[in-house]
């Protein structure tokens, strides 16, 4: 478990479920990241079960006090690069706790995890270019922007979507704690 100033960062579990589910089900969360908007909480635990239970670089986002799963944040591969020392960040964040830097926090404390614990050279972090606010925190992090990749994506929904992609080394990583 990690801790940041208003945050608990903990790898989910089957509890976790119905709190998923309440912001999982929320239209622009899902949109923005990239996948269809839960229909129920038992798409919800079946999700829980495939994509996050003992992913080890995957951590739920917990209000420390309300002890309310808000949003996950962590590794995935990249998929992009032939490179196991590289690692992709992805993050989703229940819409009532957009704008109030919960997910800055959490991708600082993320950051420190992957570059010092781990030892990932390069951590890399894309979004769909209309998601100003993914961009933003981005941004804030201290990514450098790579690059545009059009028609990156056909989205649930059947929208060809463009992404943006940025990186991060870890001497970049240092230099900015510095």
């Amino acid at each position: 478990m990690r801790a940041t100033q208003r945050l608990l960062l903990r790898n989910l579990m089957e509890k976790d479920a119905e709190d998923l589910f309440e912001y999982s089900k929320e239209e622009d969360v899902g949109k923005n990241a990239g996948w269809k908007p839960h229909e129920s909480l038992e798409e919800s635990k079946k999700i829980l079960q495939v994509v996050f239970l003992g992913q080890e670089d995957v951590f739920g986002m917990f209000e420390k006090d309300s002890q309310k799963l808000i949003g996950t944040v962590g590794f995935v591969p990249d998929t992009t690069r032939e490179n196991d020392e590289v690692k992709m960040l992805g993050f989703a964040l229940g819409k009532a706790y957009w704008g109030k830097g919960y997910m800055t926090e959490a991708v600082n404390e993320v950051l420190s995890y992957g570059f010092g614990e781990k030892g990932y050279n390069l951590i890399s972090v894309c979004h769909y270019t209309d998601n100003l606010r993914s961009q933003r925190v981005i941004e804030k992090c201290g990514f450098q922007f790579e690059g545009l990749q059009r028609q990156s994506e056909k989205r649930y929904d059947g929208a060809v979507m463009d992404k943006k992609w940025y990186s991060m080394t870890k001497e970049e990583f240092y230099r900015k704690m510095k």
